[in-house]
């Protein structure tokens, strides 16, 4: 049995995109609202992503801040 994980958010800002030794790399950050908010806790976490290749070249064209998205 395999640990996965969904996060559902919005992207913080455009991906950065990279060359590291001829294959792409993007990061981006992913802003997910917290289901249950207490008072003087942050309503949001965020993640740091990193995907190489094929994802990457899909994230710079494709992806841009504010926009939706889920991660698995």
């Amino acid at each position: 049995m395999a640990n996965k994980i969904f996060l559902m958010g919005r992207l913080t800002r455009d991906p950065e995109v990279r060359y590291l030794n001829d294959n792409k790399i993007a990061r981006y950050t992913l802003a997910v609202d917290r289901r249950f908010k207490r008072e003087g806790q942050p309503d949001a976490d965020f993640f740091n992503c990193t995907v190489f290749g094929k994802g990457a070249e899909f994230a710079e064209k494709y992806l841009k801040q504010g926009m939706k998205m889920v991660v698995t």
